[in-house]
């Protein structure tokens, strides 16, 4: 039985996900059971309302749900559990708690470690939780589970890891090794995302760990808190508090923007592809600056809100706010199109018009 929501853009969404996996894909949840750590960020919002929504269709056995709630929610995970047995929340963190006291986790054969701080703004008030959660709770979760029967583990890295890549390198592959700053105030995310993939390599090619990595590009959309301190959040927020929409850049640096479902239906594909590789995940037109963004924002707030905000320029409060940003963000997803059958449909401007649109009807919360 589907579990429905009451926010008609998450159902929309839920329904594209499970529409773009193929039968096959599909058939690999049968009598699984799912970990995901960092349940209560962004991404786990959309990955936890996929797994409530179509466990019973997908032979779902039990999924473990495990978070620290340093950045995350959870209001709308406790009331997802009371609802749905088949799902376990547990507070927990990665980095010193042990798996092993979580009842039922040693017959996981299907996790995903999401457990990481993502917004600039907040790993540079946490850059060593960033980096433990990254390199040490990895590590963690691979002793625990190395000669287990895993079939699939899903890593998020990120299109951090290619810093600010050289022109000639844009839109970006897989092999471009990166132009990336060791020191500064970006750097305990970028690099920690990059040994992490170290790592997945090492125990790909020493114990064939099926650990598969995700390059994630600029995801959006509903789930994503207004507080997160991100690009697209930011504007939420404005556009919910009757603001201007503030940029705290010349509006120049371009990014292609992928929105949540079509970024999720990728990541559950590099989950079951059960092999050790990587795989950018986001969408690769169009390229468009701040300043565009900003103006597809304003567009849909207009229509959704009778927006009547700017589009402003301001210093931002933190004086490192912009050092190390890149400049231009594009992926080539080739890679990912050809071996998974990942094929993005939902762009920037709908996308944002199905954000502003669920947090409407949520009015600007996530419940």
């Amino acid at each position: 039985m589907v579990k429905s929501s009451k926010n008609s853009v998450l159902n929309e969404d839920m329904a594209y996900i499970f529409d773009k996996l193929s039968n096959a894909e599909k058939n690999k949840f049968k009598n699984s059971r799912i970990l995901i750590t960092g349940c209560g960020g962004f991404l786990g919002y959309y990955f936890m309302h996929f797994f409530n929504t179509y466990c019973d269709e997908l032979g779902i056995e039990e999924v473990i749900a495990l978070d620290n709630f340093l950045t995350g929610t959870r209001d709308w995970l406790d009331e997802m559990t009371m609802d749905n047995p088949l799902i376990k929340l547990h507070h927990f963190d990665i980095i010193k708690d042990d798996p092993g006291s979580i009842e039922g986790i040693d017959k996981v054969n299907l996790i995903i470690h999401g457990a990481s701080i993502a917004s600039p703004t907040f790993y540079r008030i946490y850059p060593l939780e960033t980096v433990d959660a990254n390199v040490t709770g990895l590590r963690r979760l691979m002793d625990y589970y190395s000669g287990k029967n895993i079939t699939g583990m899903l890593f998020f890295s990120s299109s951090e890891i290619y810093g600010d890549p050289f022109p000639e390198f844009i839109p970006t592959n897989e092999e471009y090794r990166g132009n990336v700053a060791t020191m500064g105030p970006r750097a305990c995310y970028d690099e920690a995302k990059r040994f992490g993939e170290t790592l997945c390599y090492i125990f790909g090619e020493k114990y064939g760990f099926p650990v598969s990595i995700a390059r994630p590009f600029n995801n959006y959309g509903p789930g994503m808190n207004i507080n997160d301190k991100r690009l697209p959040a930011d504007f939420a927020k404005c556009v919910l508090e009757g603001r201007d929409l503030v940029m705290f850049s010349d509006g120049k640096p371009t990014r292609t923007f992928c929105y949540i479902s079509d970024a999720i239906t990728g990541y559950l594909k590099i989950l079951l592809y059960g092999k050790t590789d990587v795989f950018n995940i986001g969408i690769d037109k169009p390229e468009i600056s701040v300043m565009e963004f900003a103006g597809l924002f304003k567009e849909n707030a207009i229509r959704l809100f009778d927006y009547k905000g700017r589009v402003e320029f301001d210093v931002p409060e933190d004086s490192h706010y912009m050092t190390d940003n890149p400049n231009r963000r594009c992926p080539d997803i080739t890679k990912a199109k050809s071996m998974l059958g990942y094929d993005p449909g939902i762009y920037v401007d709908e996308g944002i018009g199905r954000y502003l649109e669920f947090l409407k009807i949520n009015k600007g919360g996530l419940l």
